[in-house]
């Protein structure tokens, strides 16, 4: 069940924190205003307090297995909202990092 949960808060950050840069970059770079870029100051707040709701206490392996999510979920985010198609590359990247996310988080222990 710990893993589970740990699994729905990367989800939960990684919405929260690739939400928030793309809308910051909309305000930006697309010149969508203010209100876009706040909402993104707003999203990238939120994604540091989910961060902290992990079961692991350790703040290192959180966010160093964090990255690994990271990656795979901007490239789906990219796919979702800009229209991005990764190549094969791009896929095998982002599961080797997926894998590592495994490794450094759901490994055994003792």
């Amino acid at each position: 069940m710990l893993v589970l949960r740990s699994i729905a808060l990367f989800v939960l950050a990684a919405i929260a924190e690739i939400g928030g840069a793309w809308l910051v970059w909309q305000g930006v770079r697309e010149h969508r205003g203010w209100i876009w870029i706040g909402a993104g100051v707003i999203a990238l707040g939120l994604y540091g307090f989910v961060a902290t709701l992990q079961p692991d206490a350790h703040f290192g392996r959180i966010l160093a297995a964090y990255g690994g999510v990271f990656v795979a979920g901007s490239l789906a985010w990219g796919m979702v909202a800009d229209g991005y198609r990764p190549d094969r590359f791009d896929v095998v990247g982002a599961a080797i990092c997926l894998a590592g996310v495994a490794v450094i988080m759901y490994a055994p222990r003792g």
